[in-house]
C-alpha cells in the first residue's frame, strides 16, 4: 500500500452570528451551533474602572459578584435553588472595559436563565449579609494574593509599567483600603449609575434548533430598564509611567525561587498596524516548549519549569508580558538570559520560527473554538472591544498571509528595550546577583 497524502486543512471560519436588536437597545448576537445542547450565554456591558472613586476602588468587582447573591423575586438561598435545579452555572466579574455575566444552561432550561440573569442585571438587592460576606472574602483573597509570588508580581508590575494617576495601576478588584471602606450604598450606586441595556450585548451559543430564542430573550432581558444608567466614556489606553524602565525585587526573605515578570506596553486588537502578527510572536518567543525562551532557559540550562511571553490587549491598550519562575541561585544569570533573548529577538525571526507560529495560531483555531462556550467567549470579547464580527476570520486569513518582515517590525515595534523588570524572591540573594546584569538601579519593596 502506498503512504496516504496528508492534504492541508480546508479554510475554516469563526461561526456566523445573527444580530438583532431588542426595543430597549440591547444587542443581540446568536450563534447556532449544532450538536451543542449545553447553550453558553454571555452578557457584557460596557463600563470603565477609570470612573471608580479612588477611595472605593474595586466597589465595581465586588457588585459583579453580589448580582446572584438574592433579587427582588428571590432571596440568595432561593436564587441558589434555582441555579442548581436547572443545572446553570452562572458567575460574573469586570475588566479593563466592563462587566461580563456568562451563564452555561442546557438547551430546555434557556428561558429561566434568561428570566434569572435579567433578575441579576435589573433587581439585585445587595443584601447587608452578603456584602459584609463578600467584602470579608474579598479581603481574604487579597491576604491570599500576597503570599502568591505570581500575583504579587503581577500587582507590582502594574504598580510600575503605568502612571500612578491611571486606574491600570491599582488592582482591578481593590486593595485592602479600599475595599475596607467599601459599603452596600457604595456598591447600589455603582450598579444603578453603570449597568443598564444601553451599548450591552447578548450572545448566545448552542444549538438553537427548536429554540425560540430570540422571544425567549424579548421577553426577559428585552424588558430591562436602567434609568440611572449612564454609558461610559470611550476607553482609553492606560498611560505608561515614564520611570518604566526599571528593576524591582519584591522582598520574600528564604524564597527558594524568584519568579520574574518582565513587561513593556504594548496594542490592543484594534491596532491599526494589525493584530495578526502578534499571537505569532507570542508563540515564536514563549508560546511552547520550542520557543526562543524555553529552549534556552527549559532545555539548555535547566533553569526553569516554563517561561511563557505573550500579548494582553486591553479593550484599549495592552501589554506585552514575560513571566516564569527560577531557582533563586540562578537569578541573576536567568534574567541576563531572558533579558538578552528578548532583545535579540528585535534582530528578526527565521523562516521556521515564521511557519510555526503561523501554523499554530491558524491551523488550532477549529480546536479553540470548538465549543459553544469559546465561541460565546470570543464573540463577547469582540462586542466589549468594539470589533466586527468577522474579525476573528479576518485575523487568521491574516495570520495565514503574514510575511516576516511584518513579524519583525510588529516585535520591534513593542519591545524597544525599555523593559519594566519585577522579580519577587529573596532580596539578599537576588539583589548582587542582579549586579552587572541588568541596566540601571535594582529597587527593592517589601512582600
Amino acid at each position: 500500500m502506498s503512504r496516504p497524502v496528508v492534504a492541508p486543512p480546508a479554510p475554516w471560519t469563526f461561526p456566523a452570528a445573527t444580530e438583532h436588536v431588542l426595543p430597549n437597545g440591547l444587542r443581540v448576537l446568536l450563534h447556532d451551533l449544532p450538536g451543542q445542547y449545553v447553550l453558553s450565554m454571555r452578557v457584557v456591558v460596557p463600563t470603565s474602572l477609570a470612573t471608580e472613586e479612588r477611595g472605593v476602588e474595586g466597589v465595581s468587582s465586588m457588585m459583579a459578584r453580589l448580582l446572584d447573591e438574592g433579587t427582588e423575586a428571590h432571596d440568595p438561598e432561593d436564587f441558589a435553588e434555582l441555579l442548581e435545579r436547572h443545572g446553570m452555572a452562572l458567575g460574573a466579574g469586570v475588566s479593563d472595559g466592563g462587566l461580563l455575566v456568562d451563564v452555561d444552561v442546557p438547551q430546555s432550561h434557556l428561558g429561566t436563565a434568561a428570566r434569572l440573569v435579567t433578575e441579576a442585571l435589573a433587581t439585585p438587592v445587595f443584601p447587608d449579609d452578603e456584602v459584609r460576606r463578600i467584602l470579608r472574602s474579598r479581603l481574604a483573597e487579597i491576604e491570599q494574593e500576597r503570599a502568591s509570588a505570581a500575583h504579587r508580581a503581577a500587582r507590582e508590575v502594574a504598580r510600575t509599567l503605568w502612571s500612578p494617576s491611571d486606574r491600570a495601576s491599582r488592582p482591578t478588584a481593590g486593595s485592602a483600603e479600599t475595599v475596607s471602606a467599601i459599603t452596600r450604598d457604595d456598591i447600589a450606586a455603582r450598579h444603578a449609575r453603570t449597568i443598564g441595556p444601553r451599548g450591552a450585548t447578548v450572545v448566545l451559543a448552542g444549538d438553537l434548533s427548536g429554540v425560540p430564542a430570540l422571544d425567549l430573550l424579548a421577553g426577559s432581558l428585552g424588558g430591562w430598564e436602567a434609568p440611572g444608567h449612564v454609558p461610559p466614556p470611550a476607553a482609553v489606553a492606560p498611560v505608561p509611567a515614564s520611570d518604566r524602565a526599571r528593576v524591582v525585587v519584591v522582598d520574600r526573605p528564604g524564597a527558594v525561587q524568584t519568579e520574574i515578570v518582565v513587561a513593556c506596553p504594548g496594542p490592543d486588537r484594534s491596532t491599526p498596524h494589525g493584530w495578526a502578527p502578534h499571537p505569532v510572536v507570542s508563540f515564536v518567543v514563549g508560546g511552547s516548549p520550542g520557543a526562543r525562551l524555553d529552549a534556552v532557559l527549559r532545555e539548555e540550562k535547566g533553569y526553569t519549569y516554563g517561561v511563557r511571553a505573550a500579548f494582553r490587549p486591553r479593550v484599549a491598550g495592552g501589554s506585552f508580558v514575560t513571566s516564569g519562575s527560577v531557582r533563586s541561585e540562578v537569578t541573576g544569570e536567568a534574567v541576563e538570559i531572558l533579558l538578552g533573548i528578548l532583545d535579540t529577538a528585535r534582530d528578526g525571526f527565521t523562516a521556521t520560527e515564521l511557519r510555526s507560529g503561523v501554523d499554530f495560531v491558524a491551523k488550532t483555531a477549529p480546536g479553540r473554538y470548538a465549543t459553544a462556550d469559546a465561541v460565546a467567549d470570543e464573540t463577547a470579547a469582540l462586542a466589549l472591544e468594539g470589533l466586527p464580527l468577522d474579525f476573528t476570520t479576518r485575523n487568521l486569513a491574516a495570520v495565514s498571509a503574514l510575511t516576516l518582515d511584518e513579524l519583525d517590525t510588529a516585535y520591534r515595534r513593542t519591545a524597544t528595550g525599555e523593559w519594566t523588570v519585577v522579580l519577587v524572591g529573596d532580596a539578599a540573594s537576588v539583589v548582587p546577583a542582579l549586579e552587572g546584569r541588568v541596566p540601571g538601579p535594582v529597587a527593592t519593596v517589601a512582600l
